[in-house]
């Protein structure tokens, strides 16, 4: 992605989030600063300082994939694979929590 193209990504973000600020505020008008209205502000709020956190783009800042995604078949994994194998964090079989 361009820096130009976060920046419009950015920009839309920004937009949306404008947005969605005034539904909430809507939604206080309607509701009243109940719990549930509060989080969602909250939660708008949060969106927003991220946001602002991420700052302008810059070149080369970008981070490129290492490689093709990798595809995990759905198949089961041979029983044979864990023989002899530990649970990992629940300890050995001889062994037990306190």
């Amino acid at each position: 992605m361009s820096a130009t193209s976060a920046s419009d990504s950015r920009d839309a973000v920004a937009a949306a989030l404008t947005t969605l600020e005034s539904a909430v505020a809507g939604l206080r008008r309607t509701y009243g600063d109940t719990l549930g209205v509060r989080r969602l502000a909250s939660d708008v709020s949060r969106i927003r300082d991220d946001l602002d956190e991420l700052g302008d783009p810059q070149p080369g800042r970008l981070i490129p994939p290492d490689g093709p995604l990798e595809t995990v078949p759905d198949t089961p994994y041979d029983p044979q694979m864990w023989v002899g194998a530990q649970d990992e964090g629940l300890g050995a079989p001889d062994r037990h929590a306190p």
